[in-house]
Order: C-alpha cells, then sequence, then structure tokens
C-alpha cells in the first residue's frame, strides 16, 4: 500500500474466520482479496496456499493473515481478514486470533450438519469467554 492510501485509511476492521478444516475458510478470503478463484497466479501471498490449490491434498491452513482496502460510504477501511485453523489441533491457539475482532464469518459445509453444530460451538464458546454478544447471520460454504 502506497504511503497516500495508507493516510487516506479511515478505520481498521478485523474480521476472523471460523469454520472446520477444508470448508472454504482460505479460498473465500483468496477469492475476496485476489477477486478471482485461486490459482497459481495468487502465489504470491504465500506458498502454503498456492499448493494446496495445485494438489487434490488438502494442506491445513494455520493463521494466516489477509488485508484488503475496501470503500464504505466514501472512506476507506482496511479489511483485516484472519484465517483460523479448523481443525481440532489448534482449538487453544485459535481463540488467540479472536482478541480484538469486530466480525466474526462462520463458514460450514452444506453437506456435513456436524461442521455448522461445531462453528456454532466454537463461537457460542467465545461469546461466552469474551462477554461479548454476536450477532449471527448464514454464511454457506461449498462441499
Amino acid at each position: 500500500m502506497s504511503a497516500a492510501a495508507a493516510s487516506s485509511v479511515t478505520k481498521f476492521i478485523k474480521c476472523v474466520t471460523v469454520g472446520d478444516g477444508a470448508v472454504g475458510k482460505t479460498c473465500m478470503l483468496i477469492c475476496y482479496t485476489c477477486n478471482k478463484f485461486p490459482t497459481v497466479e495468487c502465489s504470491h501471498l504465500f506458498t502454503t496456499t498456492s499448493l494446496f490449490f495445485l494438489s487434490s491434498d488438502y494442506i491445513p491452513t494455520v493463521f494466516d493473515n489477509f488485508s484488503a482496502n475496501v470503500s464504505v460510504g466514501g472512506s476507506i477501511v482496511n479489511l483485516g481478514l484472519w484465517d483460523t485453523a479448523g481443525q481440532e489441533d489448534y482449538s487453544r491457539l485459535r481463540p488467540l486470533s479472536y482478541r480484538g475482532a469486530d466480525v466474526f464469518i462462520l463458514s460450514f459445509s452444506l453437506v456435513s450438519r456436524a461442521s455448522y453444530e461445531n462453528v456454532l460451538k466454537k463461537v457460542l464458546t467465545t461469546e461466552n469467554s469474551s462477554g461479548r454478544k454476536f450477532m449471527i447471520r448464514d454464511l454457506y460454504s461449498r462441499n
């Protein structure tokens, strides 16, 4: 981001994705920040994600961050997009990314009721530990 663009940013919004592994959180964030479906052209973001889309094997994401400047009501807002690990192995680390979050995107698979129930458990645990109330909107993911 240029110095002029950085000085025109009026606000930072932290947005954290939450959901099981392999439901499409990383793909969604790359689509948003690159404005196209992830391919090798997005390899400048980071190697791990690029490999995920070049391989048929699932490679878990572990706490990657993206950033995008968006125009909201004529003002430039920096949207920090935090991609959390969905695997249960990271259940103790995941809440560390929740601190200071303005928005949570709940992502789940439409063909897995368990992924929907798991994401609700994750966000309700966050709500109880932070004391903050969340408004939940539906976000559907592939699979």
